[in-house]
């Protein structure tokens, strides 16, 4: 799997990530990165411990991280959870962690097999 085609799987944008950081190199050294973020398990352990403030800032780094590196689907879903944690819970923020967890499961699949298949 290339670079290109783990984008595609994740729902990315290629040549925006390319655009903004100037190399595949760096591009491919940040999204192996992505692998060793915790921001998703504290974000599942706040919203369990209904830490809404923390859950918060979770889907806030997860929706920065993400837009750096031009993970499009990731960072929508993240993005509108994030916006409906700001003041604390709402109705809609258990769907919302839903739609971030589907989404971020497919983007480290995509990841991962793209890691795979880089180092064979």
């Amino acid at each position: 799997m290339t670079l290109q085609e783990c984008y595609a799987a994740m729902g990315g944008n290629y040549e925006d990530a390319i655009g903004r950081l100037r190399s595949e190199r760096l591009v491919r050294k940040f999204v192996l990165k992505f692998l060793d973020d915790g921001s998703f398990d504290l974000l599942c352990r706040s919203l369990e411990e209904k830490n809404y403030e923390e859950a918060f800032r979770a889907a806030h780094t997860i929706k920065g991280v993400c837009q750096n590196l031009s993970m499009d689907k990731l960072q929508a879903s993240s993005s509108r959870l994030c916006e409906s944690l700001r003041n604390g819970y709402t109705p809609e923020a258990g769907a919302l962690a839903e739609e971030v967890t589907a989404d971020y499961h497919a983007t480290m699949d995509a990841i991962r097999a793209f890691q795979k298949e880089s180092t064979e």
